[in-house]
């Protein structure tokens, strides 16, 4: 496989322009001269953290091989033609096949007993609550073991006033969670005895969300399932896999997760799917989330999907494992760089990585909104649009996202947000090739 070698200065172009005037046309041309100064992209703290990361981008691109190979596999097992491409109308009963092939596909690259992936979910909180519904009945328990969910799922369950709406508690659902233990990991001492005999449903959250911890590795969650299905084995779990899909060569359904959900506009749409989500894990219960997100009785084979949304699905699955890597490689340049200014950051430099998410702590209001314009002043879509500190549907805190995107809200594709709220952290996603951030790394440097 190829490599990108970052060790020496050589390995970047050096754009090299002088100007010369034909005797026999008054037209300037344009030539390359080895003899003039050369032009380097980044500043010089982004050069010299990219050439101490050798070993780390190499590391990414070897998952990013493994999991390519099990995107094709899976591709090649549902036989994927261009017929799968075609939109349908109305109830979407005269749909060519895609759904299946698609949800096939998606079954198994994660490693599931089956799949929904439906541009009718519209955000990963919108799937994640199908999920929900999917498990829990009046009088069970939501336990959620990672800490606090993140806030976009504080109305779903409850935890904040979902002014009768239809929350979880609205229906009668109650909900716990389990804290953190002190180093920003699970408690497993916590976990161990944590579940009561109405516990029907735990929640892992594999990213960080909104809060200084450590993400999950998927080993670490095998850890927690085990823990789990010791004290019940009837206890079911579904993993909010938001940020982490293909970020490690494994999925949480491979270890034994009931359920996993998530959105399409992130990791799994490769930058290019235009909306959607999916759940994936046991039949019975993507069955019964489908029921959520349509009624009891339409199942899964009906709605449509109008245009070419279905070749943007299968395309942008076919990218993700290539877009997931860009994105974690954009995360230690990130992490490398502002350490080194004597920021801290979650995950911490060269750390191995389990979700495309990455936390720098800046202290004041005014870094952080600083931070976020830098941001988008070098984002390809409105740049020149300054972003402001507002409330968003979902989120407890005023919100300021960076995020000049193709797709509306694609945080796979080059974004920043943070909530403002102590102690003013920047989380960072995405970026579709590492070196983009490098750029905006250097702005960033001046600005804050």
């Amino acid at each position: 496989m190829w490599v990108l070698s970052c060790a020496a200065a050589s390995a970047y172009p050096t754009h090299i322009l002088s100007m010369k005037t034909s005797s026999s046309s008054s037209r300037a041309s344009v030539s390359v001269r080895s003899s003039t100064v050369p032009f380097h992209p980044f500043v010089p703290e982004v050069s010299e953290a990219v050439d101490s990361l050798y070993s780390e981008f190499r590391a990414v691109d070897n998952i990013v091989a493994c999991n390519t190979s099990r995107v094709l596999r899976a591709f090649q097992n549902a036989k994927v033609g261009s017929h799968h491409f075609a939109g349908c109308t109305g109830y979407g009963h005269d749909e060519a096949g895609g759904r299946e092939a698609l949800d096939g596909a998606f079954a198994e690259i994660v490693g599931a007993e089956s799949a929904i992936v439906r541009a009718q979910f519209f955000s990963g909180t919108h799937a994640i609550t199908c999920a929900l519904f999917a498990f829990l009945r009046p009088g069970d328990e939501l336990l959620a073991v990672a800490g606090a969910p993140y806030d976009t799922l504080e109305e779903v369950i409850g935890i904040r006033d979902s002014h009768g709406l239809g929350s979880l508690k609205d229906f009668g659902v109650s909900y716990r969670e389990v804290l953190l233990a002190d180093d920003g990991g699970l408690d497993w001492d916590a976990l161990s005895i944590a579940l009561k005999p109405q516990t029907k449903c735990a929640l892992i959250q594999r990213s960080c969300g909104y809060s200084w911890r450590k993400s999950l590795s998927v080993n670490e969650i095998k850890r927690a399932i085990k823990i789990i299905k010791t004290q019940n084995p009837n206890c079911l779990v579904m993993v909010d896999n938001c940020y982490g899909e293909f970020a490690e060569a494994m999925e949480p359904p491979m270890v034994g997760a009931d359920l996993i959900a998530g959105s399409l506009i992130k990791n799994p749409g490769g930058t290019i799917a235009p909306c959607g989500g999916y759940v994936a894990g046991k039949e019975k219960w993507v069955n019964a989330a489908a029921a959520r997100l349509s009624a009891p009785g339409l199942g899964i084979d009906c709605g449509s999907t109008p245009g070419d949304i279905m070749r943007s699905f299968f395309q942008g699955l076919f990218l993700a494992p290539q877009m997931v890597g860009e994105a974690i490689k954009g995360s230690f340049l990130i992490a490398e760089v502002m350490a080194s200014k004597g920021y801290k950051v979650q995950p911490l430099p060269r750390v191995p990585r389990h979700d495309t998410v990455q936390a720098v702590q800046l202290g004041s209001q005014d870094r952080l909104l600083a931070f976020c314009e830098a941001v988008q002043r070098n984002c390809p879509v409105g740049s020149f649009i300054k972003p402001v500190a507002g409330s968003s549907p979902g989120y407890a805190s005023e919100v300021i996202f960076a995020d000049g995107t193709f797709i509306d809200g694609s945080t796979s594709e080059l974004s920043c947000d943070g909530p403002l709220r102590e102690p003013f952290i920047v989380f960072c996603q995405g970026g579709t090739h590492w070196t983009q951030w490098g750029l905006v790394l250097g702005e960033v440097l001046q600005s804050i």
